[in-house]
């Protein structure tokens, strides 16, 4: 920034380059707008699928995989229900609205950390799986692309499949390998 305010300077452009900042300001608030609208809409609708039992029903259907991810953890423990909302949510494509579900599932994991103040492998994982999640249905991107004039906002779907397997794969299994690595089992 101090570059281009230094080259705008020397060359006399100091308009385009405040004519930029105040445009870059509006399209800033206006993508903050449209986003918060979505997020809040989602957020709300992983809260009534929670109280709903929702939150129960997925936990026991991702029981399988949660057990080997996370075997810190009972498949009915709150932190494995805060982890399988927060997948849905990712799943979905609802990145925004995952977060607070991730950090809820993170608080619980914390709870019954034998070391606190660092991370578990399953607290590891988590974070690996939350970073790299496989998005079905990628709804922000969607939206984002139909908002800057993209005819077919989903047509990257196939390699947004892709991709995110591909990470989420190699995530977990970098995390498995990394496991026992750490003092007192955790990764460091």
């Amino acid at each position: 920034m101090l570059i281009s305010i230094l080259c705008a300077l020397a060359t006399g452009r100091m308009q385009e380059v405040s004519d930029a900042v105040l445009s870059g300001a509006g399209d800033a608030v206006q993508l903050v707008i449209s986003l918060l609208g979505m997020m809040c809409l989602w957020t709300g609708l992983m809260k009534i699928a929670d109280a709903g039992g929702i939150t129960r029903i997925l936990s026991r259907a991702f029981a399988p995989v949660m057990k080997r991810l996370f075997p810190d953890y009972e498949p009915e423990s709150p932190a494995v229900r805060a982890i399988c909302m927060n997948v849905t949510a990712n799943l979905l494509g609802l990145g925004n609205a995952a977060t607070p579900m991730g950090i809820a599932a993170m608080k619980e994991m914390a709870k019954t950390n034998p070391t606190p103040g660092v991370a578990n492998n399953s607290m590891a994982m988590f974070v690996v799986i939350n970073t790299a999640s496989i998005q079905l249905l990628p709804t922000m991107m969607g939206i984002q692309r139909a908002r800057y004039g993209s005819a077919t906002p989903f047509d990257v779907v196939p390699a947004v499949w892709v991709t995110s397997f591909a990470a989420l794969l190699v995530g977990i299994l970098m995390a498995k390998i990394l496991e026992g690595r750490g003092q007192h089992g955790s990764l460091r």
